[in-house]
């Protein structure tokens, strides 16, 4: 995957927050409920599992970096996405927020933009908190998507995915996914009342965000930001979607699967979703997501 060298980046959309290190760490459970509920945590992974996986974030120590990038200097152009990861995240998101925009617009309706946090460690978020441990998610809130970009080594160190600029663009495209729901009044928020397992609604929305990520990956090149996506990116996005299902967690961390206990979806699920969108580039596909 490349981005249009000429094409002209938007920093606004996204705001960087590394170093910062703000935020009270509080435990699973608690300050986080709220978040857990709503958010798709880690692409729609069981915060419960995580703490298997990652370590309990009550606990740990509360990380910062000395740096903190300027990115409205650094990410103006596709050439600067091209080189540099953090412009790359800049990259994506314009490219994805242009499609819903122009998606939007067509349907005779607004798209109000969603701003992406980048934070290392810990971040105070609307939703009540934002702990690297718990993976990329989206705050309807604040309307905002948070994300520690030390996640895309986790999801191939921790979770065994192939990675990949297009498995990363795939993963804002999936919390974006959620803001789209958002707006269209279709993010279910209720809590308890969405219950689990392989039919819930809480695994349908996740199915749901993936299949419009995919909507966007199949209209990537037409937003101008990016110049080609390849069979192997696609191939690597797919790759992510499985790595983060419910029965390959569950296998890993507690050696069994539990269908009645998802709820996010499983691995077959989501490339399921994923590819619907994908081959479709219709928005109209997702109303009945991959099962």
């Amino acid at each position: 995957m490349s981005f249009n060298k000429n094409s002209h980046l938007d920093p606004s959309q996204v705001q960087d927050r590394r170093g910062s290190g703000t935020g009270t760490r509080v435990a699973v459970g608690g300050g986080l409920g709220l978040v857990i509920v709503v958010a798709a945590l880690l692409l729609g992974v069981n915060p419960a599992i995580l703490t298997q996986l990652l370590g309990n974030p009550a606990a740990a120590p509360e990380t910062t970096t000395s740096s903190n990038s300027d990115l409205n200097t650094t990410c103006q152009t596709g050439a600067d996405a091209n080189q540099s990861q953090e412009c790359a995240i800049v990259g994506y998101v314009n490219s994805v927020q242009a499609f819903w925009a122009d998606e939007f617009a067509s349907s005779g309706t607004e798209y109000t933009q969603a701003q992406t946090i980048l934070y290392t460690g810990s971040t105070d978020a609307a939703c009540g908190y934002a702990d690297s441990a718990m993976g990329p998610f989206y705050c309807p809130t604040d309307q905002s998507v948070y994300l520690d970009l030390s996640f895309f080594t986790d999801l191939q160190t921790k979770f065994g995915a192939e990675g990949g600029p297009f498995a990363e663009a795939y993963v804002l495209a999936h919390e974006y996914g959620h803001h789209v729901q958002d707006l269209l009044g279709a993010l279910d928020t209720s809590g308890g009342s969405s219950g689990t397992g392989p039919q819930s609604i809480s695994v349908q929305t996740e199915l749901q965000a993936d299949c419009l990520a995919g909507v966007w990956m199949h209209n990537a090149v037409a937003t101008g930001y990016i110049d080609q996506v390849t069979d192997q990116d696609i191939e690597r996005s797919l790759n992510a979607a499985a790595a983060i299902g419910d029965d390959r967690i569950q296998k890993e961390t507690q050696g069994y699967v539990s269908p009645e206990s998802w709820t996010h979806g499983s691995s077959a699920q989501r490339q399921a979703a994923l590819k619907d969108g994908l081959q479709s580039g219709d928005i109209a596909t997702c109303n009945t997501p991959g099962t």
